[in-house]
């Protein structure tokens, strides 16, 4: 089957979510189908361009103009995806739905070619409250027409368990991993009264990592502590939410005990999650209005084999007994806890990646198939 994997963005080669589209597309790959991947990308002269694979579909220019055209101008794409006999468009929503995705939309779907979006965090609104003018009318738009839009799908992918969202039939999978691509974390000896932490994420308000630093604070001023903790946050993120966080870290002494590394890659990666005994997942998805959903960051966590925490409900997780289960409030982590859970048991590393193998990306794009052909 000659499948297109339809985003609206370019892509960068160390960012979490180029990655995981690169991993989806292995995994159709891997399971015998034809992919192209459809994007934007920017040339040295600032010109955007609307690529397919490596062939440029439309040049839509620089400056101010290109940057218009590429949120109104998909009549190219649409000729793209029917003249090539395309069977079936993997679309990742970039909370973009307008009269221009539905028209290019309902050309594809009047053509027969089966088409589905992905929505990877539903609901979104609450993610735009801490965003500009500019960001705030652009999911205006999205509100009025999102309906509409979906109404142009065979399904909608989700990571969440609600069975209908926009009005449309979801497919409900979990977000896979790449067992090849990330490695298992290597086993070490605990140090002995110490705890060592690492989270890892593009940082925004709804990790709740305040929630952790606000929790080490309560535990370090206690006098009779088990064990020092130590937590590594590693990433970028909003300006906003970095500042304040470090801002919290030194309000409470904390400099010794938290540590800022910024994004890192490969073998620096690797030594950080080699060294931590826990990983810290979200702790604020109930900010953004979210209670279940598959975070992609916790599946990562468990295929390097490493046990973690986390405060949202994971259907894939909530009984594993490698996890740490926060509230889903706005208390101070109870690091106490923490440290009494990491001191209690050692978890194989293998055995935490085995644990997870049902949820390799080629199984979970298997079911995206299979679920969005049936009404062929």
């Amino acid at each position: 089957m000659k499948i297109l994997f339809l985003v609206f963005h370019g892509f960068d080669a160390f960012n979490g979510i180029s990655k995981k589209i690169g991993y989806q597309i292995e995994a159709l790959r891997i399971l015998g189908h034809q992919v192209e991947l459809g994007s934007l990308a920017v040339d040295e002269r600032g010109r955007w361009k609307r690529m397919g694979g490596d062939r440029v579909v439309e040049d839509l220019g620089a400056g101010i103009v290109g940057k218009l055209k590429k949120r109104w101008r998909y009549g190219s794409l649409a000729r793209y995806i029917v003249e090539d006999s395309f069977d079936f468009v993997y679309m990742r929503s970039d909370h973009n739905a307008n009269p221009f995705t539905i028209r290019m939309a309902r050309r594809v779907r009047r053509a027969g070619i089966a088409m589905v979006m992905e929505i990877p965090t539903y609901p979104y609104d609450q993610e735009y409250r801490t965003l500009g003018l500019k960001e705030k009318t652009e999911l205006a738009i999205d509100r009025i027409y999102r309906r509409a839009l979906a109404r142009q799908l065979r399904a909608v992918v989700t990571f969440s368990d609600l069975s209908s969202i926009f009005g449309q039939r979801t497919i409900r999978i979990s977000n896979g991993v790449s067992f090849e691509r990330i490695p298992v974390r290597r086993e070490h000896d605990p140090v002995r009264g110490e705890v060592h932490l690492v989270a890892v994420a593009d940082i925004s308000f709804w990790h709740g990592f305040d929630r952790l630093v606000r929790g080490m604070a309560a535990y370090y001023a206690c006098k009779q502590r088990p064990a020092d903790v130590y937590l590594s946050i590693v990433g970028r993120g909003r300006a906003e939410t970095l500042d304040e966080l470090r801002r919290t870290v030194r309000q409470n002494g904390l400099e010794r005990w938290v540590r800022f590394t910024g994004p890192l890659f490969g073998e620096a990666l690797d030594r950080e999650f080699d060294r931590a005994d826990m990983a810290v997942g979200s702790l604020g998805r109930h900010r953004s209005g979210i209670s279940y959903i598959k975070t992609l960051k916790n599946r990562e966590y468990a295929v390097r084999g490493i046990p973690f925490v986390y405060s949202e409900c994971d259907s894939d997780f909530e009984r594993m007994p490698y996890v740490l289960k926060a509230p889903a409030d706005e208390s101070p982590l109870d690091v106490g806890a923490l440290v009494a859970f990491c001191s209690g048991r050692r978890f194989s590393a293998a055995e935490i990646r085995e644990s997870v193998r049902f949820l390799s990306w080629e199984n979970q794009m298997r079911k995206v198939l299979d679920e969005s052909l049936k009404t062929a």
